[in-house]
């Protein structure tokens, strides 16, 4: 990752979501919580990369019942781990980031799932974050 991940500005939030995936990713496998993947780190990440580790691991129990609800025919267990990742980290953004484009956040997640997940997860990462804002940014 580059070094502008960790200075502000307009391309930051991209690299931002970017590592929070990475961190949220790294949490799940070692069975930790997003703070003590961020706790582990030798420096600290991005105010947007811990606001939202930090956000997704306080509302944790809530975007997954949420997922849940969404997710028809697929369990919330049986999705890639990126997957739930990128979920975790839109939802969180849907519900408390009322500031940040609703388009934005479907398409970083999209454009995140098409990079780093399968060859169908950009389209499961649309439908269901779209459905989603439907709901709760009428």
């Amino acid at each position: 990752m580059s070094d502008s991940a960790y200075r502000g500005g307009i391309g930051s939030r991209r690299e931002a979501r970017e590592r929070a995936l990475g961190l949220l990713y790294e949490a799940e496998s070692k069975s930790i919580t997003p703070a003590e993947a961020v706790a582990s780190l030798p420096l600290v990440p991005e105010p947007f990369t811990v606001e939202l580790l930090e956000g997704v691991g306080g509302h944790l129990d809530e975007i997954d019942a949420t997922i849940r609800a969404y997710a028809q025919g697929w369990t919330l267990e049986r999705m890639p781990s990126l997957d739930r990742a990128l979920l975790r980290i839109g939802i969180f953004e849907l519900t408390y980031r009322p500031d940040v484009p609703t388009g934005a956040i479907i398409s970083e997640a999209v454009e995140l799932a098409k990079t780093f997940s399968t060859d169908d997860s950009g389209k499961f990462i649309n439908g269901l974050l779209s459905a989603v804002a439907t709901d709760i940014r009428p």
